[in-house]
């Protein structure tokens, strides 16, 4: 029989709970180590939507990379959402279970998992950790085999990641060559001068806002490509469940949640193109 006990042992060997942030809130959120775990459901969010689908799927373990509460609470009410959401998945049996930063800094880990998607060949960290040759940090580089122009790439981004009302939009050239590439899963703004230093050619990201992204394209840094938060972390989802595939030896079934749990559900352009000044 396997147990939860058995799965987070899996999980915490490849996303040690202990180099989370110091503000972060990751592990165990709700369930007993010792009650048996036959399926196992990944997303990046743990909402109404990936507890409806957990359900659903007859899963007894939900693995979020977004911790449910970031904050500390005084109580968890029914009637409060989140709240809500920890009395539900504890009637029906089911654990939730989240690995955040801890997975964000790991080798491999979320920005691997953009990296591989995007078809990139990964060569080491953007911001390695303090420690002497480590090789975890945050955010990766990796190389194309051959370069391709900005416009070219921008597509081969999109079509890596699953469609999102805010799509994919690069800022730069469009004829820019591109080849040597950094990428950060989730809101990347804050390491957009280690981009710079990394002298890569572009640098995909998520949550990219206004005026830093101005300012670092007027200092000549790399062109950017700005996804949705949801987008640029759901192909870590794959990868750790395979991590549970690996280690459990098909013991435990594991699953990808098919939910797009990302906030934005409209998209639209103008039909005129409007003016500016």
């Amino acid at each position: 029989m396997t147990t939860l006990g058995d799965v987070l042992a899996a999980l915490e060997a490849a996303y040690p709970p202990a180099t989370a942030e110091s503000w972060d809130a990751v592990g165990l959120v709700c369930g007993d180590r010792a009650e048996p775990v036959s399926r196992v459901l990944f997303c990046v969010d743990p909402l109404e939507s990936t507890v409806d689908e957990a359900l659903e799927v007859g899963a007894q373990l939900l693995v979020a990379h977004h911790p449910l509460m970031l904050r500390g609470v005084t109580g968890v009410p029914a009637d409060d959402p989140k709240g809500g959401l920890v009395h539900r998945l504890i009637r029906s049996g089911v654990a939730l279970y989240t690995a955040h930063t801890n997975a964000d800094t790991a080798d491999p880990g979320v920005s691997d998992a953009l990296a591989q998607a995007i078809g990139l060949r990964v060569t080491g960290p953007l911001v390695p950790h303090l420690d002497p040759g480590a090789s975890t940090g945050i955010g990766r580089i990796g190389e194309l085999d051959r370069p391709e122009p900005l416009h070219e790439f921008t597509r081969r981004v999109a079509d890596a990641l699953p469609v999102t009302a805010w799509g994919v939009r690069s800022a730069g050239d469009p004829d820019r060559p591109v080849q040597r590439v950094a990428v950060c899963g989730g809101a990347g703004d804050s390491y957009l001068s280690d981009a710079s230093r990394a002298g890569v050619d572009a640098y995909v990201t998520a949550d990219l806002r206004h005026h830093p992204a101005g300012e670092h394209l007027a200092a000549g840094g790399p062109a950017l490509v700005d996804v949705a938060h949801w987008a640029s972390e759901w192909p870590w989802c794959g990868q750790a469940a395979d991590v549970v595939r690996a280690a459990l030896g098909g013991t435990v079934e594991v699953l990808v949640s098919t939910r797009r749990t990302d906030p934005w559900t409209v998209g639209v352009t103008s039909r005129t193109g409007g003016s500016s000044k």
